[in-house]
């Protein structure tokens, strides 16, 4: 019986993958991390994806500057899952990734890119959490790339209908999360005082940019790391 997972943490090699880094130094927990491609031979990890067969990376150079780092990892014996198209018997942790339960649990077979497969399998699983680091899809190709965020933004819609929380790294592209807040509204973004989206105590807000509060300043000028600033260097525990 697979254990109950209630956050995980996708992690590609997107810029944005320096968030995940930072965020396990804030000491965030996740139950589990997947790994896509050769991120997986650079942070620990539960999961890999690698929906490519494992040829591509062995036989060819065809995946560039990933090539030798995967051809490594791909040999190596972790007993960590690698999720991929087919099975080769040159990699002890490659298993098949379980499409058709996949497809059977979410009813679709959209399926264009790597990241769109974990998406799907974290459906399946029935997660609760989903927070993504690195999935900024920002390939030389920009039809490719384009595609590739549609497959994965489809698959966060389902994700959301499901009760899942969605999570993305603050510098990813992923639904827009990178683009300022007046600028996030089509339209509304062109008038003098647009109006913009914001969260307000849990709940989603629309109000005109000038109606917003600025961030408290900080009062005294501090070097971060000389003085300990509740709210910016540190949380203050509300229990103690």
């Amino acid at each position: 019986m697979k254990k109950k997972l209630k956050s995980i943490a996708i992690v590609g090699l997107g810029n944005s993958c320096s968030e995940y880094i930072m965020s396990k130094i804030r000491s965030e927990q996740f139950d589990e991390t997947w790994a896509i491609n050769a991120i997986s031979s650079v942070i620990y990890h539960d999961k890999v994806f690698m929906l490519d067969p494992a040829s591509r990376f062995l036989d060819t150079p065809n995946a560039g500057k990933q090539t030798d780092i995967m051809s490594q990892r791909l040999k190596a014996k972790l007993n960590i899952p690698i999720f991929s198209c087919e099975l080769d018997k040159r990699c002890p942790d490659v298993v098949e990734y379980p499409l058709q339960e996949v497809l059977q649990k979410t009813g679709y077979a959209y399926l264009n890119n790597t990241v769109a497969y974990a998406i799907a399998y974290a459906i399946y699983r029935e997660v609760k959490e989903i927070h993504l680091f690195g999935i900024d899809f920002t390939h030389k190709n920009v039809s490719f790339a384009e595609a590739g965020r549609g497959c994965c933004e489809f698959w966060l819609a389902i994700a959301t209908t499901k009760g899942i929380k969605i999570n993305i790294a603050h510098n990813s592209s992923l639904l827009d999360t990178n683009v300022p807040e007046d600028q996030k509204l089509y339209g509304y973004h062109r008038l003098d005082n647009p109006l913009i989206s914001t969260v307000s105590k849990g709940s989603l807000m629309i109000m005109r940019k000038s109606k917003k509060d600025p961030p408290n300043p900080i009062d005294t000028p501090n070097i971060i790391g000389r003085e300990d600033i509740p709210g910016v260097t540190y949380e203050e525990n509300k229990n103690v």
